[in-house]
């Protein structure tokens, strides 16, 4: 389903068959964010994910019929608001299509969906030295949040953490 078109861009929802272009754009942000190690994503893992189980929702940016980039998203909640909100997780273009407004037009869409189902709020993360898209998300007017720190549980530590809860008796 189109999002939006102009003349050399196109915004659509992604299908399943379009998994091996999203792993690739994964694989793409994975390598700018120098943690392409840690990108563990199967075509099967986003089929299943993303497409039989509904836990995000892709968009895919197309710039004169070729993908160009994506963002993937999922619904969270805030409870201070009482709404729900979207949490970008990724969105990204490919470097030698980068300049040609991909990357605000799917911020902007994205906006602009969470108004239109009047959820609460729009948040994403950034790393601390990507100053290209610290300055793109200011130029937004998105405000960085100094006083959160996010954690993450991961592997090992996250089985090591699970193991403490033992199964009711039946």
């Amino acid at each position: 389903m189109e999002l939006y078109k102009n003349e050399h861009t196109l915004l659509r929802y992604a299908e399943e068959k379009d998994a091996a272009i999203i792993l690739e754009f994964i694989r793409g942000l994975a390598e700018y964010e120098h943690l392409l190690d840690q990108a563990e994503a199967t075509e099967e893992d986003l089929r299943k994910y993303i497409f039989q189980e509904k836990k995000a929702e892709v968009i895919i940016a197309e710039y004169d019929g070729v993908p160009a980039g994506f963002a993937l998203y999922f619904t969270n909640f805030s409870t201070f608001l009482g709404r729900p909100g979207i949490y970008i997780e990724d969105l990204f273009v490919k470097p030698a299509l980068r300049g040609k407004g991909l990357g605000k037009t799917m911020l902007t869409c994205l906006a602009a969906l969470v108004v239109e189902k009047n959820y609460g709020r729009l948040e994403w993360s950034c790393l601390n030295w990507n100053e290209p898209s610290i300055a793109f998300y200011k130029s937004r007017g998105a405000q960085p949040l100094s006083e959160w720190t996010t954690f993450r549980l991961t592997g090992e530590g996250l089985t090591k953490l699970a193991e403490g809860i033992q199964p009711p008796a039946k």
